[in-house]
């Protein structure tokens, strides 16, 4: 009964009705808009470096981190990649020996930082194939190198150069090569081309030395969520000598950049639902006054306030949740364009998200949980609002209210 009245009242005033539930909808809409890009945009700087350097967990030597060295190095244990393999929610790794070098050609040197890596793993894990603008790809046996477009220009090299390697190997042996360039990559960051050399595995272990040690086991996951599992059954594995660190642990700059910009946005968020509360309290207010008559009258003859009072929570609650279900449904199709067709972002934004090595584009999320809790929340604010009809139906004198 209470239902049925409830729905006949909202639909007497065609207006007032579609004001209040407007008003919910553009507020569901923009919440989940912002949130959406926020979050989306946590996500996406997670991956993008997650992907490019470290992997969202990293597996190394138990002071290499600290030490960057090569005797911090570990053996490459077929064992532990079956196991590796074998774990539910990884993606994808790769096999890195990283070391640093100075790097020649004719009378110019500049000191590099040089990756071996699995070619094939290397692909399947960053899209190194991707970047490349010219010559070949490297092969697991290949004797040549892939060089930063950065760095090529720097050495005035191309296709064909030999480069001179020259630093120090494992356990201080003279790690010492010269190196043809088989490919030239563009990277999006221009620190990593300006620096970067590239080498399988195989030459990059000859190179220094290290037998079949490698630095680091850069792992990829396919959800974050996932990370806390992920690493505990990574860590029962690891041996003694070995640790596990999560991308967090490696990255506290960008941590700590995305602890701080979820912060004002979230006051942001606030500052909106404050808004909102507000558009939305205004209209309530309007409501109640323009019906004070029909209370009075209702009252008077005989209504119990009790249920006035149920009428109109059934009310609101049917208005915004009208309000909430159209600002959902307006908001998914719009979320999954921008997911698909990610905002391109330029001037000092833009290079913000460059010297955090993150390409300048803000991608959007399409959690579900982003739809959920700003529907949820703004159809909270809106039942707050029966706070004033509340107070307004129990001070509410009948015979007063007819005769004003």
């Amino acid at each position: 009964m209470y239902l049925a009245l409830s729905w006949r009242n909202i639909w007497r005033n065609k207006k007032r009705t579609v004001i209040v539930a407007a008003s919910v909808f553009f507020a569901v809409i923009l919440a989940a808009l912002m949130r959406s890009g926020q979050l989306g945009s946590y996500a996406y700087m997670i991956h993008s470096s997650a992907r490019l350097f470290t992997g969202y967990v990293q597996i190394q030597g138990q002071e290499y981190w600290e030490k960057r060295s090569l005797d911090e190095s570990i053996v490459l244990d077929d064992a532990m990649i079956d196991q590796l393999n074998n774990i539910q929610h990884v993606t994808n790794y790769t096999t890195r020996l990283e070391a640093f070098a100075l790097i020649s050609h004719q009378t110019t040197t500049r000191v590099a930082q040089v990756i071996g890596v699995d070619p094939t793993l290397e692909n399947r894990t960053t899209g190194l194939r991707d970047n490349l603008i010219a010559g070949t790809y490297l092969s697991e046996n290949s004797n040549g190198l892939l060089i930063g477009s950065g760095m090529a220009e720097l050495l005035k090299v191309g296709l064909g150069d030999s480069l001179v390697l020259y630093g120090q190997g494992f356990h201080g042996q003279i790690a010492a090569a010269i190196l043809p360039i088989t490919g030239i990559i563009k990277l999006p960051f221009k620190q990593m081309n300006n620096t970067l050399i590239i080498l399988s595995l195989e030459k990059a272990q000859e190179v220094f030395s290290t037998g079949k040690r490698v630095t680091s086991i850069p792992v990829m996951i396919d959800n974050i969520r996932h990370l806390e599992q992920i690493s505990a059954d990574i860590r029962s594995m690891l041996a003694a000598d070995q640790t596990l660190m999560t991308w967090d642990e490696m990255m506290p700059e960008l941590k700590q950049n995305i602890e701080v910009d979820n912060v004002s946005g979230l006051i942001m968020l606030g500052i909106l639902y404050v808004v909102i509360a507000f558009g939305v309290f205004g209209t309530v207010m309007m409501m109640v006054s323009e019906r004070a008559r029909e209370f009075a009258i209702l009252v008077s003859v005989g209504m119990r306030k009790i249920r006035l009072l149920i009428v109109l929570v059934i009310e609101t609650f049917l208005v915004s949740f009208i309000g909430v279900v159209a600002g959902i449904a307006a908001s998914i199709p719009l979320i999954l364009y921008l997911i698909y067709n990610p905002i391109v972002l330029t001037g000092n934004m833009a290079e913000f998200y460059e010297k955090l090595n993150i390409e300048p584009i803000m991608p959007f999320s399409g959690e579900p949980s982003i739809f959920i809790s700003q529907a949820l929340v703004v159809l909270l604010i809106a039942l707050v609002t029966l706070v004033y009809p509340v107070l307004f139906i129990r001070r509410l004198k009948p015979a007063e209210t007819i005769r004003g």
